[in-house]
């Protein structure tokens, strides 16, 4: 008997006399107590708040993104330990893969992201600068910082690895400590992998909590600092999300709830299309992985009228091959329900949805006993009358085809479903896909196109990524978790700094155009990563451009626009006085002006950002560069990354080029 426990304020606290009994979805039989009383949450919110957001704080964006990454790396080399586990949430080897090796994937792929798109310091930039005055002594950015509080994570049981760690990690980067509550279905796979983590000793006391059992009064103590994730049901999500204590504090509320999401076979693809073939299979995967119990999974399919019986084949001969049984077996491709009463309940909606559609497929090999239930295939005659199948999920495998008129007519009918987490398209056409979107994307978080040209590496109608959001509007909850940045943002707040130039400079660790620039005590590219400052920099001599010059770097790159070298043509063109020098001789010039050429602390130029060429450079004009230190971002590999401001100017002290240039600098020692 597995007894899961809670994790609260560094103390474990195990099941109760009261806990809870979760069986075995295959036999029945009891396998854990889960349920921890009298835990007292104003010690969790104390030891959140008092140790772990203080500790997470004092470390910067990239510091914790790296507590991420071993994080993962760990569960990644424990794993075994946690697929021991896995079949007895119902879940195949390959089901399992999707949670554990794909909750592992998430967890490293925000840590990266946030090490590659955040500031290496403790403020995220959200945005541009503002100018908010004339001369520009005044200027104004948006900027984010971690929430003051708590983030309290309510999540599924169908993903008790991947739930936990798709949230937990973008509210780590972000410095907000986490009170994890997973689904008593499923919540010892979940505290096995927290268990793991607060064993490894990587994150800092106070970072992480975990709750087995209910919830009492926690919510009742939350703040406007605050803020609730909640995957799960829409009626859930609305009596969680009308707390009044959260309605008064305005508590930051992010929900992820079911949806009927839908996947509409475009036009072009008929029956002998590699477009066809793909929905088919996508469609018959969705219904099967995870017997059907995903956030993402295809509820409705939407097909021209003139394919529905070729549908109905294609897909019913690929169901009637998925082997269903014990999830242990290796040669089982689905297992059963997550529980008996998870079966009752998708029985109980299949036959909402049969009272407007009928069935045209049951797969005849799911065993009795247990939480097994058979693949179901609906047809709808009449989909614009039809109301249950729009509103009623069965969370299992069942689906609806649905006949369409054509491609608008598709589209009205995904709309119909109030907002799904992800809605997908087969079809070989960019003029249909760019009118799905048009048409659909407002209700839809993802709209996944699939064709010939990305099947071979496209992850799948039904698997949310970390690069982009995961979530949708209305039905589908109104969240958008992960997206990247835009998830660890969730638990971050914006505000709008404005002040002068150098006030925004060290606010920022930036520095901004205006800010006074600090002489480097010698030449900067003979200087490492570590002594450099933001804000130092240099001015270098003039450089007088000459018509010799243009014309040889026409000859010697090519470059034989008319504005270098023919003087009517130049001066009838309205931006050049007659002619100029090329863009990219200037910034050939710029680098002899500034760069060191002896081997030193600068490893490699990696590229430049937000070129603007601002104002012509005519023969006999001199050049020369203003280059300061913008930020630093440390690497791995004994390196890091300097953002250079790099400013041209003319004999005149008048812009005529600036970007910012990105160049690998050696660390100390």
């Amino acid at each position: 008997m597995l007894t899961p426990s809670s994790y609260i304020a560094g103390r474990w606290i195990g099941p109760s006399a009261y806990a809870a009994r979760v069986e075995n979805p295959v036999t029945g039989e009891p396998i854990a107590l889960a349920g921890s009383e009298g835990i007292d949450f104003g010690v969790a919110l104390s030891w959140a708040n008092g140790t772990g957001g203080p500790a997470l704080r004092a470390t910067n964006v990239h510091d914790r993104a790296r507590m991420v990454k071993a994080v993962a790396l760990m569960l990644k080399e424990r794993k075994e330990e946690l697929y021991a586990l896995n079949p007895l949430t119902g879940a195949t080897r390959k089901d399992g893969w999707i949670d554990i090796e794909g909750g592992i994937m998430t967890a490293l792929t925000m840590a990266s992201k946030a090490r590659r798109e955040m500031p290496d310091g403790e403020i995220y930039l959200d945005g541009p600068v503002e100018q908010l005055s004339r001369a520009g002594t005044f200027l104004g950015r948006h900027v984010a910082v971690p929430m003051r509080g708590v983030a309290v994570q309510i999540n599924a049981f169908n993903f008790p690895v991947w739930g936990m760690l798709e949230k937990l990690a973008p509210a780590l980067l972000a410095g907000m400590p986490v009170i994890v509550k997973p689904a008593t279905q499923t919540c010892y796979l979940t505290e096995a992998a927290f268990r793991m983590i607060v064993e490894s000793g990587i994150l800092p006391d106070g970072a992480v909590q975990l709750v087995v059992g209910r919830t009492d009064d926690l919510l009742d103590r939350l703040g406007p600092q605050d803020a609730v994730s909640f995957t799960g049901s829409a009626a859930t999500a609305l009596a969680l999300r009308s707390n009044p204590r959260l309605l008064a504090a305005g508590t930051r509320f992010i929900a992820e709830q079911d949806s009927l999401n839908a996947a509409v076979l475009g036009p072009d693809a008929v029956p002998g299309t590699p477009e066809f073939d793909l929905f088919l299979n996508e469609a018959a995967a969705e219904m099967t992985v995870k017997a059907g119990q995903k956030c993402t999974a295809i509820r409705r399919m939407i097909v021209p009228e003139a394919v529905v019986e070729h549908v109905i084949d294609g897909l019913s001969e690929r169901l009637d091959r998925v082997r269903i049984g014990d999830p242990s077996d290796p040669e089982t491709r689905m297992g059963p329900l997550v529980s008996m009463a998870h079966k009752a309940d998708v029985t109980a909606r299949s036959a909402q949805i049969a009272s407007e559609a009928r069935r045209v497929f049951r797969h005849a090999g799911a065993p009795c006993e247990g939480a097994f239930i058979a693949p179901e295939l609906y047809l709808s005659d009449d989909p614009d009358a039809a109301r249950a199948i729009h509103e009623t999920e069965a969370f299992g495998p069942v689906a609806t085809i649905l006949p369409a008129r054509d491609l608008a007519h598709a589209a009205q009918l995904a709309n119909r479903g109030g907002g799904s987490l992800v809605s997908s398209l087969f079809t070989h056409d960019p003029a249909v896909a760019r009118a799905y979107v048009t048409e659909a994307g407002a209700w839809h978080g993802r709209i996944y196109i699939s064709d010939r040209d990305s099947a071979g590496e496209a992850t799948g109608h039904g698997s949310p990524l970390p690069h982009m959001i995961h979530g949708g509007p209305g039905r589908a909850g109104g969240g958008e978790e992960l997206g990247g940045v835009r998830g660890i943002l969730h638990y971050m707040t914006r505000v709008a700094v404005q002040g002068s130039p150098a006030i925004l400079s060290h606010v920022t660790q930036e520095h901004h155009a205006g800010s006074a620039v600090r002489e480097c005590p010698s030449h900067p590219f003979r200087q490492d990563f570590d002594t450099l400052e933001v804000g130092q920099g240099i001015e270098t001599r003039f450089r007088t451009v000459t018509l010799d010059d243009i014309e040889h770097f026409a000859a010697f790159t090519g470059d034989m626009f008319y504005a270098h070298m023919d003087a009517d043509a130049a001066k009838a063109n309205p931006f050049f006085p007659g002619r100029v020098a090329h863009g990219y001789l200037i910034l050939s010039f710029a680098a002899g002006l500034f760069v060191d050429p002896a081997p030193g602390p600068v490893l490699a130029n990696t590229g430049l950002n937000n070129l603007r060429f601002l104002k012509p450079v005519s023969p006999g004009d001199a050049i020369r560069v203003q280059l300061v230190v913008k930020r630093k971002t440390r690497r791995t590999g004994g390196y890091g990354e300097i953002a250079w401001a790099a400013t041209v100017t003319n004999q005149h002290n008048e812009p005529v080029a600036e970007y910012e240039l990105l160049t690998m600098v050696a660390r100390a020692g």
